[in-house]
């Protein structure tokens, strides 16, 4: 892949933002189990919405207007959109998704040093 000569001069990911079914089942989701902050979402930005921080990087949650343009909730694709993260420890995230019922795939890429990765809720990609 050819460098690009000049690329703009940014820094860092600032943050995402995902549109969302459920604001507030999405907040629960990323405080409790991913340990997201939810932080206070400037006035100029009057949508529906929340503004979440921590591991360097802001998730900022949108109530979709209509849910008929989401991906299915029912079905998991690992090449749909998504999120990855690093964590140190693959059998305790399996542990917490299993004692909270999450559905979630799990599986071992090939050609990457065994690196295993769980697919959950549609959004979250852990890898290990």
């Amino acid at each position: 892949m050819k460098k690009e000569e000049n690329p703009l001069p940014l820094m860092a990911l600032s943050n995402v933002s995902r549109l969302c079914r459920s604001v507030r089942d999405s907040i629960d989701f990323y405080t409790k189990i991913l340990g997201f902050v939810l932080i206070e979402c400037p006035p100029s930005f009057d949508f529906d919405g929340a503004w979440l921080f921590n591991h360097g990087v802001g998730i900022h949650l949108v109530q979709a207007k209509d849910d008929d343009k989401l991906p299915d909730s029912d079905h998991l694709d690992r090449m749909d959109n998504h999120i990855s993260s690093q964590c140190e420890d693959m059998e305790a995230i399996v542990q917490k998704l299993d004692d909270l019922n999450m559905k979630y795939i799990k599986r071992t890429v090939d050609g990457e040093n065994g690196v295993t990765s769980i697919n959950c809720s549609s959004t979250i990609q852990m890898r290990s």
